[in-house]
């Protein structure tokens, strides 16, 4: 059983101004996200910052996620970690905080071999009873999934899917043809959100989500009504900011965008930092052009 179809956002961690977790605005993102029928949202991943958090502080920003949320949709924590047993235990702590699934991303730095990947999300999956999401994301990890492993893993009784983030459509339709129909494929990129779907995807995981949620949700509900043409229609008018909010490392354009919108999102904490005055130029005038402000 899928933990989500449609679009999932892939949400920020707000900051307060002395770089603590704001976790009053989190609970205000949350709503925005809600009323805009995001049907699923991703904590402490990549977007929000879960590198320069604490484990005490990516717990409790879990569990405050699923405090705000109430069940109204899935809340699924990143709990990833380039140490088998770290994310052994970051895995039964966001469990015990109520998550309803995992996103696990690869192991980094160190890497691994496709046998010693298996072996980290055989003994992450046997650690707890959750759903688990894997993510595939080369450009950050040096580590590729490849189709042939996805198949293994697929293979693990509650790894139910995978984030693919590669930017390579020809190895997503690979897992998809290996994988088949009962392990779930969700677009790691918002530009490329319909090809995905196309070949079976069930939606995305979505960091443009953060400012456009009503979009990124009509886009993935059209695809999956039928309306393919108005499917296609909203994935090419998001281009434009799409490449906008990945001129700089995410999250610094994602955060920008809100804090330009009056989210009041905060700053990051080092080595991220505020945005090149250039490239928050051409962030406004595709924020403009969108619309948004």
């Amino acid at each position: 059983m899928s933990l989500f179809t449609g679009s999932g956002v892939a949400l920020v961690t707000p900051f307060n101004g002395d770089g603590s977790v704001n976790f009053d605005k989190l609970a205000e993102l949350i709503e925005f996200q809600l009323k805009n029928n995001t049907q699923a949202l991703i904590i402490c991943g990549t977007t929000g910052e879960a590198s320069t958090l604490t484990d005490d502080e990516q717990i409790e920003t879990i569990r405050a996620a699923v405090c705000a949320t109430k069940k109204r949709v899935p809340v699924i924590a990143g709990a990833g970690s380039n140490y088998t047993e770290h994310g052994v235990s970051l895995c039964k702590r966001a469990e015990a905080a109520g998550a309803d699934g995992l996103l696990l991303v690869t192991p980094y730095y160190n890497k691994t071999t496709p046998k010693g990947l298996i072996e980290h999300y055989e003994k992450l999956s046997a650690a707890v009873d959750l759903p688990i999401i894997v993510y595939n994301i080369q450009s950050r990890t040096g580590m590729n999934i490849t189709p042939k492993t996805a198949k293994t893993l697929s293979g693990i009784d509650n790894i139910v899917g995978i984030k693919e983030a590669s930017g390579n459509i020809v190895q997503i339709a690979e897992i998809a043809e290996l994988c088949g129909d009962g392990f779930d494929i969700y677009a790691g990129n918002d530009d490329y959100v319909i090809p995905v779907m196309s070949l079976g995807g069930k939606g995305v995981i979505s960091t443009a989500a953060n400012i456009i949620p009503r979009q990124m949700y009509e886009m993935t509900h059209n695809y999956q009504t039928g309306d393919i043409a108005g499917a296609a229609k909203l994935q090419l008018g998001i281009m434009e900011l799409v490449r906008a909010l990945f001129c700089e490392v995410n999250p610094i354009p994602i955060k920008t965008a809100l804090n330009i919108m009056g989210f009041e999102a905060g700053g990051y904490r080092l080595p991220l930092t505020s945005m090149e005055p250039a490239n928050e130029g051409i962030l406004r005038k595709a924020m403009e052009n969108f619309g948004l402000i």
